[in-house]
């Protein structure tokens, strides 16, 4: 294949870190405001990761940014990740500053808090979103024009509500019953409609700016070569054992088309697949290989600029998609009694919260919306269980689910006690002092 013919390959990675949530007692529910997140646990979890996955991975990144021309990557920094990087670790903030430096790094848009705001609230969603766009922009000099929603939770209605946002490309899911087939190596459109004019008003207060893309641009995960380095990169029994950068590019040519999507947790260099695993190696060697072989690494943006098709096809999700587990779906968050409860009861307080005007209610009910939460609550069974065990924090997801109820319950005690005078500031508020002091 002539390198004119050379697929483009997007990589993109998601870098979050949860608040893991402190064993209230249920004496403490009510009387003195109790702290809802495990601190201790929370910095220990960041700096192990920070020195694993983070630290390495960027100066790994930067150093092959700086050397190879044809070589670009794209980030979505979650607000809550940017929150602990403030309080564990603005040795990996400065990190990924010196890679915005370079000048071949997208950051994406998201919701502020990782949240499921999407599925709850529009005009939370729109909000969060803003937020996390105004940071980036304040941070890393770039104001997003791709988003990025969390989990990857996609549909043709959300898809719309960005374009309205101001945004020209989406990321998604390349699901197989929605391909029916189809390559999900060229960029697609959503269907064509109308969003009801009550939806329109409370996305215009939260535009990005500057004029409304006549249409979005939807760029698929190619889940199959994504989850080959995300998931089964160190698994012996695994046919394609050991992955090398030579069989791996082999792979990505014989994909084709105009763009190989490789989507994938950036926790993958470091931590899920350990160093002694080869992972550092294996990225070190494929930029010098893509570019003796002619082949382009392209940031999201760049790719739906390179994409000069007349007709792009359509990528119709009538329903809600995502990336995680075997469905592909929203079960992950959503699919049990418990998981329903809690994100219907957190998302039941929103006017309360907003109406009381307090910046540090607002942080707490925002934390609680953050999707790793109702992840943990996941009662599946088989691979997709291990999986969500794999990740949790917690003995079982009851456990998730009483810690999650204990925090939610004293919300709602302090949201129904006279005001405070003087409300403590937020961590948000906090946050956005510092980071305004150093700029």
């Amino acid at each position: 294949m002539t390198p004119q013919h050379m697929p483009l390959i997007c990589l993109y990675f998601q870098v979050h870190q949860p608040y893991r949530l402190r064993d209230i007692r249920i004496t403490e529910i009510g009387q003195g405001k109790p702290e809802y997140f495990d601190a201790e646990k929370n910095r220990a979890i960041f700096r192990k990761v920070a020195e694993k996955c983070y630290l390495p991975a960027n100066a790994l990144i930067e150093e092959l940014l700086r050397t190879y021309p044809n070589f670009s990557v794209a980030y979505s920094l979650s607000g809550v990740f940017l929150e602990q990087c403030k309080e564990y670790g603005p040795d990996v903030l400065s990190s990924f500053q010196r890679l915005a430096q370079t000048g071949k790094v997208e950051f994406l848009a998201e919701t502020y808090y990782h949240s499921l705001s999407s599925l709850k609230s529009l005009e939370e969603f729109t909000e969060q979103v803003h937020i996390h766009a105004q940071r980036i922009e304040e941070l890393f000099g770039q104001r997003p024009t791709v988003f990025r929603n969390t989990e990857l939770i996609y549909s043709n209605e959300l898809s719309q509500i960005a374009r309205l946002m101001g945004f020209r490309g989406i990321l998604a899911e390349g699901a197989d019953h929605l391909l029916n087939g189809r390559s999900p190596n060229v960029p697609f459109t959503p269907p064509t409609f109308t969003l009801p004019k009550e939806i329109g008003r409370v996305i215009h207060q939260q535009r990005q700016g500057g004029k409304t893309p006549e249409q979005i641009t939807v760029l698929l995960k190619n889940y199959r070569l994504s989850d080959d380095v995300a998931f089964r990169f160190s698994d012996r029994s695994w046919v394609g054992f050991p992955l090398t950068s030579d069989r791996f590019t082999d792979w990505l040519v014989q994909s084709g088309g105009h763009s190989i999507n490789l989507f994938m947790d950036y926790e993958t260099f470091g931590e899920h697949q350990w160093e002694d695993t080869g992972i550092f190696s294996f990225l070190r060697s494929l930029p010098e290989l893509w570019e003796k072989r002619g082949i382009r690494a392209a940031t999201p943006s760049q790719v739906i600029d390179l994409w000069k098709e007349e007709e792009t096809p359509v990528y119709d999700a009538h329903h809600a998609i995502s990336w995680a587990d075997m469905e592909r779906d929203l079960s992950a968050w959503q699919e049990n009694a418990i998981q329903r409860s809690a994100l219907e009861s957190l998302f039941s307080l929103e006017k309360a919260v907003k109406e009381r005007g307090d910046s540090n209610l607002l942080d707490l009910w925002r934390l609680l919306q953050t999707s790793d939460h109702f992840y943990y609550m996941c009662t599946k069974y088989w691979s997709d269980g291990d999986v969500h065990k794999y990740f949790s924090p917690y003995d079982s997801p009851y456990e998730a689910y009483r810690r999650f109820s204990h925090a939610l319950c004293d919300l709602k005690q302090r949201l129904e006690t006279p005001k405070e005078k003087k409300p403590a500031r937020g961590l948000l508020s906090l946050l956005n002092l510092t980071f305004k002091q150093k700029s």
